[in-house]
């Protein structure tokens, strides 16, 4: 994934949210950490159609985790809504990346330049500028 310049990289799982800014090149990234919103996963809709048996019975369904990536969809469509992000890639685990899709704006889309499905919390600042170098 290529970041352009001055675009944002939303960071995600199912419980943490980071959110940076490329002020490198998309061949020589550099990432500054804008910030850590403290969203607050209150739409626990998000999980009905995980509520399957099976998953239940092996405890594979958070709530708590599907409610988070509504929140950070939620977080990202009000920014790119009030013109805060113009550009914007998100990494996030495949199970977050596939719930936040089902949240995103159309506006958020239109500014979407990648995703990548990798789990990238927690990681350094040089690990994730690496993940963006690879194609």
């Amino acid at each position: 994934m290529r970041l352009p310049h001055k675009a944002h990289l939303a960071i995600v799982d199912g419980a943490s949210f980071t959110l940076m800014r490329n002020d490198g090149s998309p061949n020589s990234p550099s990432l500054t950490a804008i910030d850590r919103p403290d969203v607050e996963g209150t739409n626990y809709s998000a999980g009905v159609r995980h509520q399957d048996d099976i998953g239940q019975r092996k405890g594979s369904t958070d709530l708590n985790e599907l409610a988070h990536a509504a929140a950070v969809a939620e977080y990202l469509n009000q920014a790119v809504l009030q013109g805060k992000i113009d550009k914007l890639a998100i990494a996030a685990d495949p199970k977050t990346l596939g719930e936040m899709r089902r949240h995103y704006h159309k506006s958020l889309e239109a500014v979407l330049v990648a995703e990548e499905a990798k789990t990238l919390t927690g990681e350094p600042v040089a690990r994730i500028e690496k993940v963006l170098l690879s194609d």
